[in-house]
């Protein structure tokens, strides 16, 4: 039987390694042998309890219950909201995305633009916090919603939403986050016009690569339309949707001089850093033991693991 502090340092290694290696440090520096499979059933134990609390957290904090403050008592530090998804091998379902949702303060840095190569003040995400869910967009909407509330993004002066063309995304930011700019991740936006580039020219490289940057410069500026001209008049529809669709979510050059950031940088970090625990060589999971671990992960990364475990005590 381990004590609660043992069990408590058990789950929080299995949280940064796989169940062998956490038996490996904590003999090597805990000089203590544990095995693996031991470190395996706390983890069950006290992840689903961690679990329960999360997922009360968030019965309580659904929108319904939110009531905010009148919005002249809106708060001046502008948030950043990002989506994405990453995939995770579930035993007996294959392979099934885990959606992810990050928030976070946005502060200016000056720095070299990589499109103009000038100075500029750019926006970063800065004490970022995360929410990850193997599921539906019903099941991922109230942990984000709660992920927000908890960081006080709905009383927000200014705030953004930042994530690439999914459409489950974009249907879901206007019922949470109806007040928020919303904006296309500049660089899978960039990754689509490379695609059109090369079906306009799929024989000629230089061509393709030409027209690419004229293009690039005319998205940067928020001139959707010499895009989707040029791409409808060559028959390119399934390629010139995608912009039709977000081109209100394109104008770069006019939300970077507002302040607001135009890449996704923050959620794809995070989802890397939610893969490197779960997709290891080999790995496959159950689903409650995925929701499990994530919950755990999620902890560890907003490093408030400690608080949590004491919540759910």
């Amino acid at each position: 039987m381990y004590s609660p502090e043992r069990a408590k340092q058990m789950v929080w290694l299995s949280g940064l390694l796989p169940y062998e290696q956490a038996t490996e440090v904590f003999e090597r520096i805990g000089h203590r042998y544990v095995p693996a499979a031991s470190i395996w059933r706390q983890t069950q134990v006290y992840g689903e309890r961690l679990k329960a609390h999360v997922q009360h957290r968030r019965e309580v904090s659904r929108m319904e219950h939110t009531v905010l403050p009148p919005a002249g008592l809106d708060h001046r530090q502008r948030k950043g909201i990002s989506m994405d998804g990453g995939m995770v091998h579930l035993r007996e379902e294959g392979w099934k995305e885990f959606k992810v949702g990050a928030v976070f303060d946005v502060e200016q840095r000056l720095e070299r633009d990589p499109v103009t190569a000038e100075v500029v003040e750019q926006a970063h995400g800065v004490n970022v916090a995360y929410t990850a869910v193997v599921g539906s967009v019903d099941e991922f909407a109230p942990a984000l919603w709660t992920l927000a509330v908890n960081h006080d993004v709905p009383r927000a002066a200014n705030s953004s939403v930042v994530a690439d063309g999914a459409e489950w995304i974009w249907k879901l930011v206007p019922q949470y986050f109806p007040d928020t700019v919303q904006v296309v991740d500049w660089f899978h936006a960039c990754e689509h016009l490379g695609d059109a580039a090369t079906a306009l020219y799929p024989d000629n490289t230089s061509g393709a690569e030409h027209w690419f940057k004229q293009r690039r410069n005319d998205l940067f500026k928020g001139d959707v339309h010499k895009i989707t001209l040029w791409l409808d008049h060559e028959g390119l529809g399934d390629h010139s949707r995608y912009f039709h669709r977000h081109k209100r979510r394109m104008q770069y050059q006019e939300f970077r001089e507002e302040g607001y950031p135009i890449g996704s940088g923050t959620v794809e970090s995070g989802i890397k850093q939610f893969k490197s625990r779960l997709t290891g060589p080999g790995m496959r999971w159950s689903r409650p033991g995925a929701d499990r671990m994530l919950t755990i992960r999620n902890a560890i990364l907003d490093r408030n693991f400690d608080d949590l475990w004491q919540a759910a005590a």
